[in-house]
């Protein structure tokens, strides 16, 4: 009974303790980033997660590695984080155009979602934006930790500026 009860404790010592690694990232609507883009003295580039909320994989790349303690601060010390639903109904302005809800289908889609992942309209999708918010590259699909972490540093530690991925990837 005592070893039983030992196990049972531990088993909710450790739960807690993974509870609280996990880190909440402080999530940007697109106008706070932009905004601070052109405020910050030194800005940092854009990371956009476009999702939909029906999408499981994007629910489960939230949980398991944006919720991730190394990814969550690399990335908020990195880039100015949003996201961006993909079928979202509120007009945004991005490089002077004004994108807006296109009734379409089941479901319809953002113009800017469209835009960011040029055409493929698949989730999850990221997004890396430069300082200056131009494209870097949109990167579909699920990403665990590790190549999330890989790619995610490519940006943003300028590696891209030297290196093509192949190169950096050892591919």
């Amino acid at each position: 009974m005592r070893k039983t009860f030992t196990q049972i404790s531990l088993f909710f010592l450790l739960l807690v303790g993974l509870q609280t690694n996990a880190q909440d990232i402080k999530w940007l609507s697109w106008d706070e980033a932009v905004k601070l883009s052109q405020t910050d003295a030194k800005p940092k580039k854009m990371f956009i997660d476009v999702y939909t909320d029906w999408c499981g994989w994007c629910k489960k790349m939230d949980k398991d590695t944006f919720q991730h303690p190394d990814v969550s601060k690399y990335m908020q010390a990195n880039f100015y984080m949003v996201k961006l639903d993909a079928e979202g109904k509120d007009p945004i302005e991005y490089k002077g155009k004004t994108f807006k809800f296109v009734p379409s289908g089941r479901n319809g889609y953002h113009e800017l979602a469209a835009a960011l992942l040029q055409g493929q309209l698949s989730y999850p999708t990221v997004v890396f934006l430069d300082e200056e918010m131009n494209m870097l590259s949109p990167v579909p699909g699920y990403q665990k930790v590790e190549p999330f972490m890989q790619i995610a540093k490519y940006f943003g530690d300028n590696i891209y500026k030297d290196k093509d991925w192949q190169s950096y990837a050892g591919k």
